[in-house]
């Protein structure tokens, strides 16, 4: 909390595209009313050249090209308290030395969750109809494939891995669909899952039973490859598998290998790992593989959520308010 009336010392510290990306004018023009900012926009470029600029500053207004917090970053920025960060994952500009002086971090991962949520939605009832089979195979073929019977939404199995944050709000949206939502998370309670109207199961039992399964899981050391070659052999014929997590909670190999032998699978990848694929990547090539460029996330006009959450967690920080969207030390481990 900020005691009195005085504006907190401020600056935006992102690259230069991700600054009228994020914070829309409207948004610029509240912060500027509440926070002192004493300095244009700078970059992880612009503090290389001028790291005295961060001497007095309080709070620090970010997005994608926040600089690591290391000792002579921390050095450079004796009064700095918190960091805003108009973004998802905080894990590559944190670190143990920010943590031990107690820096507090917020991240706008909650208002990048909604596109996320909006696209794989789109894709789960567009996979129910085998959408990306049937318009590739006709413009392939130039003519209407025979009449095949499709799972359609009513009645069909949708398989969700990971209930986080994203698999929370799919579950959610899903609940005004005629479908039957199954979902592996060994952390999540039974209530819990039922009041997202959602069977808990094994992963095995997500792949088998599915006729889409979705994935969550964030990409931690944990979590690299956990869905494997074999998991997908156990898919039901003409099943759909969308990925806008991480390429890396995948084993790629072993999952082009099992869609060059089952072509009647499908796979909807919006992340690869790496990414994009290595030049010459089957991934590009096999009909039975749609490719995104990690469009899921928030794009365009989206992103003025990002700064809407900033703004909003300002107003709370300058209040003295519990924070919404803090990030602890545990919790950053979590979040991919």
């Amino acid at each position: 909390m900020i005691q009195g009336n005085r504006k907190p010392k401020s600056l935006y510290l992102l690259d230069a595209g991700s600054f009228e990306l994020i914070y829309s004018p409207e948004v610029r023009a509240e912060l500027r009313s509440l926070l002192e900012i004493y300095a244009p926009p700078q970059s992880a470029m612009t503090i290389a050249e001028n790291p005295g600029i961060l001497s007095e500053v309080e709070v620090i207004l970010s997005g994608w090209g926040m600089m690591p917090l290391d000792e002579a970053f921390l050095k450079a920025a004796p009064d700095l308290k918190a960091v805003f960060y108009g973004a998802g994952s905080i894990r590559y500009f944190m670190t143990e030395a920010a943590w031990e002086r107690g820096i507090v971090v917020v991240s706008a991962y909650a208002a990048n969750a909604i596109p996320v949520i909006e696209f794989t939605l789109s894709q789960i009832l567009f996979s129910l109809k085998r959408g990306w089979h049937l318009a590739l195979s006709i413009k392939r073929e130039g003519c209407y494939p025979p009449y095949e019977t499709l799972p359609g939404g009513y009645g069909s199995t949708v398989g969700l891995i990971s209930l986080g944050m994203i698999g929370r709000g799919v579950a959610e949206k899903l609940k005004q669909f005629d479908v039957k939502v199954i979902a592996y998370d060994p952390y999540v309670t039974p209530d819990a899952a039922s009041a997202l109207n959602v069977e808990l199961c094994s992963l095995e039992e997500v792949f088998q039973r599915s006729d889409v399964v979705s994935l969550h899981t964030p990409w931690l050391k944990e979590t690299e490859g956990m869905i494997t070659g074999a998991l997908f052999r156990m898919m039901k014929p003409k099943a759909y598998f969308i990925n806008t997590a991480r390429g890396a909670v995948v084993n790629e190999k072993e999952m082009i290998q099992v869609l060059q032998e089952r072509e009647d699978l499908f796979a909807v990848l919006d992340v690869t790992h790496p990414e994009p694929p290595e030049p010459g990547s089957l991934l590009y090539t096999l009909p039975n593989v749609i490719l995104t460029p990690h469009i899921a996330g928030a794009q365009g006009r989206e992103c003025y959520r990002l700064g809407e959450l900033v703004l909003a967690e300002v107003k709370r920080y300058l209040a003295g308010e519990p924070l919404q969207w803090s990030i602890s030390r545990q919790q950053a481990a979590l979040l991919a």
